[in-house]
């Protein structure tokens, strides 16, 4: 089950819901579920066929939700056991491609029987035998192929709402009542002065086209998925695991945790893990989208489903199953997809009384025809009738933006970008202001020590040594370049107590009975540790653009380590194209303002706040906020998450390969901050294309309803076919999905 506890006690749930056709079905699913108490938001997908419920579990439960759903006249299930795994989602890809085919394979049939049946309508016209033949044929199509269109139609009546199958129920089934009569009682048309004219041949093209437009909609939803399909058919079925002395193909579901696991060249490797043995070159790029391969070795942590190239290595295992990197994004990608744009309320609101409306507009329609028509007045009032019916369609309204964001998200997934949702899609676009965290943003993350500055009597190594014991108790990575410069030069360490770490400023703690301060100018400062005199010595002697840690013995600042961090080489022009996008850039870091100011300048960033600790930052986004920015946050997902959270977007940068980083809302898959302006882009672009497919969908019905009422025949003559109408209404559906799609190939920087 895909649920997750949070800190405020809320799960949350995802699950298929079955015998969803338009917006109108979406938007009643979605009306029962928010109505649910417990329940604190819902929301329905028409594209994937799925609802995502956040609720209070100690007010209703999953199975609460299940049958509020049924209670609607739609079919829905708990997920399975295993809903998390790769495994369901390959059986999901199973079930639609099995579906799409049926689909296709009736409409097909029906279309091709249409044919048939306008073909002997025109060869034998009148002739009371050919109607028979027809009724027979026509039967037999409503009864195969348009089974499950009369039967979701029932069910929805049965529970008293409508959707596009009702609509297409109603215009299917008056033309055929209307001709059956005709066919077996032409005596009652005849004293009336009627033709006994059938309409065999349009309930059958119609039904036929329907559901053509289906199944193209259907292999149009699965392009839309193509990039998470591809992620789920990345894994091996089996993996080659170490036995004592021998090896054993074991199927992936057997694997687990520390688990000794051989990789050859050419293959993919089956799990997450850590190499012990061996090296080689994996190619990364379904989870980075960078083409070229990475070095691996001894320690190196690899990850499953990414592509072998050269060498052969032996790794353990240490993520399995649902904790897989490739299972997580998995499931990151199907919530995105699963989400919903605020944009998307707008159809809803129209969806809500679409159906009623549209049926509405019919009645309006057959009473205008059947009393104002001069000649076959009841004839022509059914088939205008039936062309309002089958013409309007909330499927494209349904649709409009669940395909944009499911392709984009898909797009994203493509460029190393994770895209947590509809809402997170619409509001990058607005983003006009993007802070930048130094260390691991704009530099490379990776600190080396390099320099050690021994200020009096003390010796470097004694200093190194007391901040390295120290820093050894530290995850910091500026502790981690300490501790691998004394290692380097051989230092000893010393045992450390009442270790403490000062978030944002540095560490302290007793290093062989001696008091030790490792931090910042502001740490020294909150320790009313003097480094006037030390500073000074910085300004003079320290390596541009590096960061200065004092080390103070005993209340005393007995050194200084200069400690140096590279600049992403794509940074400047990370921040060169987001200044041609219109957005302000911002550096905020505690660090020196004269280290800061010097990595700004190098990235070309012309505003520098620094000095700040992490809950200074949170507060100068929300003043940024409070002046109508919208925020952009970009940093490493550790100290930064309080800034991500507050931001209107928090884009977190990878840590290794843990890019699941709760905090933000975008997640970079590679560390290059040109996935910045990509994804803003991206956005920006998802919106057009949103903004298109509602406007169609809407224009759609607003022209082709009154034309299929007749409001042009006073003026020219003709009328709208049913048949016409129907194919109209197939491609509606049809068009959205494919502007969405051209977002595949749209141009990004």
């Amino acid at each position: 089950m895909t649920a997750t506890v949070a800190a405020d006690k809320k799960d949350s749930i995802t699950f298929p819901v079955t015998g969803m056709t338009c917006a109108a079905c979406q938007a009643r699913v979605q009306r029962a579920l928010s109505a649910e108490p417990g329940v604190i938001d819902a929301s329905v997908n028409l594209l994937t066929n799925s609802a995502a419920v956040r609720y209070d579990p100690a007010s209703v439960s999953p199975q609460q939700l299940i049958d509020a759903v049924r209670a609607t006249g739609y079919d829905a299930e708990l997920p399975a056991a295993d809903e998390s795994s790769l495994g369901a989602d390959s059986a999901q890809v199973e079930a639609e491609t099995r579906e799409a085919r049926l689909l296709a394979t009736k409409a097909t049939v029906s279309v091709l029987a249409g044919a048939l049946a306008m073909l002997l309508s025109m060869l034998r016209m009148g002739n009371a035998l050919v109607n028979y033949e027809l009724l027979g044929l026509t039967s037999v199509i409503l009864a195969w192929a348009g089974r499950d269109i009369y039967r979701r139609a029932w069910k929805a009546l049965r529970h008293r709402s409508a959707d596009m199958n009702t609509l297409v129920t109603l215009g299917t089934g008056s033309a055929f009542v209307y001709s059956v009569v005709a066919t077996l009682a032409p005596s009652l048309f005849a004293r009336n002065g009627i033709a006994p004219d059938v309409y065999y041949e349009a309930v059958v093209f119609i039904i036929g086209l329907v559901l053509a437009g289906r199944a193209i909609e259907a292999r149009a939803r699965r392009k839309t998925s193509e990039a998470l399909r591809k992620l789920v058919t990345l894994l091996p079925s089996t993996a080659r695991v170490e036995r004592g002395s021998d090896w054993i193909d074991k199927p992936l579901s057997q694997v687990v945790s520390g688990d000794t696991i051989v990789v050859r060249p050419g293959e993919r490797i089956a799990v997450d893990g850590t190499i012990i043995d061996g090296a080689s070159e994996v190619d990364e790029s379904m989870l980075t989208g960078e083409p070229l391969p990475v070095a691996k070795t001894l320690g190196s942590k690899v990850v499953g489903g990414t592509f072998n190239t050269t060498g052969a290595f032996r790794y353990r295992a240490t993520s399995v199953g649902a904790e897989s990197v490739l299972a997580r994004i998995v499931k990151l990608m199907r919530d995105a997809q699963s989400s919903r744009a605020p944009i998307q309320r707008l159809a809803d609101r129209v969806s809500a009384v679409f159906v009623p409306v549209v049926v509405s507009i019919a009645i309006i329609t057959f009473l205008a025809w059947y009393f104002l028509a001069d000649t076959a007045a009841l004839p022509r009032a059914i088939a205008a009738a039936v062309s309002v019916l089958i013409i309007a369609c909330p499927c494209a309204m349904g649709l409009a933006v669940p395909t944009a964001v499911m392709v984009a998200t898909g797009r994203g997934a493509e460029l190393g970008l994770l895209i947590k949702g509809g809402e997170i899609l619409q509001r990058a676009g607005d983003v006009n202001t993007v802070v930048l965290d130094k260390t691991g943003t704009v530099t490379e993350g990776i600190p080396s020590v390099g320099r050690v500055i021994a200020i009096g009597a003390v010796e470097e190594d004694q200093i190194l040594t007391a901040a390295a014991s120290l820093e050894r108790h530290s995850e910091h990575p500026v502790g981690t370049a300490i501790v691998r410069a004394a290692g380097e030069r051989g230092v000893r360490f010393e045992p450390v107590v009442d270790f403490q770490s000062h978030t944002g400023s540095g560490v302290t703690g007793m290093v062989s009975g001696r008091r030790v301060a490792v931090g910042n100018a502001q740490l020294m400062r909150e320790l009313r540790i003097d480094a006037g005199a030390a500073e000074k010595s910085v300004v003079a002697r320290s390596i541009a653009g590096a960061s200065e840690l004092f080390v103070a013995i005993d209340d005393r600042v007995a050194g200084i380590i200069i400690v140096t961090d590279a600049i992403r080489p794509s940074s400047r022009e990370a921040v060169e194209r987001l200044e041609q996008m219109g957005i302000d850039v911002l550096l905020l870091t505690g660090d020196r303002r004269s280290t800061a100011e010097s990595v700004a300048k190098a990235a070309g960033i012309a505003r520098v706040v620094a000095e700040v600790l992490p809950r200074d930052k949170v507060m100068e986004i929300r003043a940024l906020q409070e002046k109508g920015r919208v925020v952009a946050m970009v940093g490493d997902g550790i100290n930064d998450a309080p800034a991500l959270a507050q931001a209107d977007v928090g884009v977190s940068m990878p840590k290794g390969t843990d890019i699941a980083i709760e905090a933000s809302d975008i997640a970079l898959m590679r560390s290059d901050l040109r996935g910045v302006p990509t994804a803003i882009s991206l956005s920006r672009q998802t919106m057009v294309t949103m903004k298109q497919n509602l406007f169609w969908a809407f224009v759609y019905n607003v022209i082709g309803i009154p034309i299929a009422a007749g409001v042009l025949y006073p003026v020219t003559g003709l009328m709208l076919s049913p048949i016409i109408a129907s194919a109209a209404m197939a491609l509606s559906s049809v068009s959205v999905v494919t502007n969405s799609l051209r977002l595949r190939s749209v141009r990004l920087p």
